[in-house]
């Protein structure tokens, strides 16, 4: 049995510039090629785990010199994600699943368009075209949502659920945002935008998939479409 919250790495041994987070649920056939490949283009980053996994990957991330927060048992994506953003050291948090889908090669140019170019959000839509590793009802759905929210927000948005987005660390500590429940990847896109945050979108390639996909579609299509009128209408 893990302690509820365990932090391996000295904050201080890390970059305070870049943080790369990650939510994982048992990822150890993919922790280690993804955190390799994210020290390969920013070696000086912080990489922050939130872990609710009964299996290695913690262990197999804290081998590799990433923080890992233990959070046993698991809250749920919501909290993960919350817990992640408000606990990263960097003055940008760039945003990763830890299944090999999204390519970390573009962390750089994320941080980048945030400390650089000025954005506060930086958001990396998967689905300017349908992506051949995204099964075709989840890409539908995808473009269903994202459209009434394009409506709703009046801005062509493209993908609210995309699990690769840089953050300005003080806009994170600004908003406030609900961490219950699902879908609040939607909500970290859309309330920015209603309270005139400067958002970015850039394409970004999607990759298949390291391990087997947790998501339940109709349960986000649910969630999604709650965030999307909670956010429009608060």
């Amino acid at each position: 049995m893990f302690p509820p919250t365990e932090e391996t790495v000295e904050q201080g041994s890390v970059s305070t510039t870049l943080t790369v987070a990650m939510i994982t649920l048992d990822e150890e056939g993919a922790v280690e090629k993804v955190i390799r490949s994210i020290q390969a283009v920013v070696p000086d980053a912080e990489i922050l785990l939130v872990d609710s996994s009964k299996d290695a990957t913690p262990q197999i991330a804290e081998s590799l010199g990433a923080r890992v927060i233990r959070q046993f048992p698991p809250s749920g994506y919501g909290p993960a994600m919350s817990l992640a953003l408000r606990s990263a050291v960097g003055d940008v948090v760039v945003t990763l699943d830890c299944d090999d889908t999204y390519p970390t090669e573009l962390i750089p140019r994320l941080r980048d368009l945030v400390l650089d170019e000025g954005w506060d959000i930086v958001d990396g839509s998967r689905l300017y075209r349908k992506p051949d590793a995204m099964p075709l009802q989840n890409y539908l759905g995808n473009w269903l949502l994202s459209a009434v929210a394009s409506v709703l927000f009046a801005r062509r948005l493209r993908d609210l659920h995309s699990g690769m987005r840089a953050y300005r660390k003080s806009v994170v500590e600004e908003l406030r945002f609900n961490p219950k429940g699902a879908a609040l990847p939607v909500e970290l896109l859309l309330r920015p935008l209603k309270e005139g945050y400067r958002v970015h979108i850039v394409p970004i390639e999607y990759r298949f998939r390291i391990g087997e996909s947790t998501m339940r579609p109709l349960e986000t299509m649910k969630w999604s479409l709650l965030r999307i009128l909670r956010v429009r209408l608060s």
